[in-house]
């Protein structure tokens, strides 16, 4: 039997838990989600949130907050958190929503839609930092929750680990902008290419960097606000 490769020392003693989850378990609060988001700050792809409703009954070693891993890592933890999870869900908000409703309401259009696909109406939601993009009075924010709160660990790595596949499958159709290692967020050879090629569909084109590129590729889109309304 093959042996369990070793934790790396910088991630031991640095486990979340489910503190806060068994707490609004025994309140009677039966569905408890935690929830996370990647994808925020990238000029390429979708914002992708994804809900975990955790199993009580089952423990899961070695989840962290998914930015505390390396590619590999996270690769092989995404079957083990879901299967592990009583239910889970994603739900994207693609570049073009991104563009025509801004991050805000783009955030909570998936967040929408993750819950929509977790499949079950949550009690209580979970959210790592201050801002509450669930809405209807069923969230809990918690600074630092990403490192705290497994629930919320375990939706961060299914988060980041869909985005960066479907990044990886969009290298193909838009090579040379390295969206396989980039993910679409802002590096120097991601900049060079956009200075050589211009903007793709794939690309956030109602943000700054379009300022300056030369005028090839995919012409630039309005911001947020100067669209008809597409989301209440």
């Amino acid at each position: 039997m093959a042996r369990r490769r070793r934790m790396r020392a910088a991630l031991r003693g640095k486990a979340p838990g489910l503190s806060v989850e068994r707490s609004l378990w025994v309140e009677g609060h039966g569905v408890v989600v935690g929830m996370d988001e990647v994808g925020k700050g990238a000029w390429a792809g979708p914002l992708t949130v994804c809900a975990v409703m955790p199993d009580r009954t089952r423990r899961i070693m070695g989840v962290r907050d998914s930015k505390m891993l390396n590619e590999a890592e996270r690769e092989a933890l995404y079957d083990r958190v879901t299967a592990w999870a009583e239910a889970w869900g994603v739900g994207h908000a693609t570049n073009d929503e991104c563009d025509d409703l801004g991050m805000s309401d783009a955030q909570r259009l998936a967040a929408r839609r993750a819950l929509d696909d977790l499949g079950v109406a949550p009690d209580r939601v979970l959210l790592d930092g201050r801002w509450d993009f669930v809405g209807g009075g069923i969230a809990q924010t918690i600074v630092g929750g990403d490192a705290t709160s497994l629930s919320i660990a375990a939706a961060s790595v299914v988060a980041k680990v869909t985005r960066d596949r479907l990044m990886r499958e969009a290298d193909d159709l838009f090579p040379g902008y390295g969206f396989a290692e980039g993910k679409g967020y802002p590096n120097p050879a991601h900049r060079s290419a956009l200075m050589e090629w211009g903007a793709t569909s794939f690309h956030r084109r109602s943000w700054s960097f379009m300022d300056g590129l030369p005028d090839v590729g995919e012409p630039r889109r309005r911001p947020a606000g100067t669209h008809p309304q597409l989301f209440n």
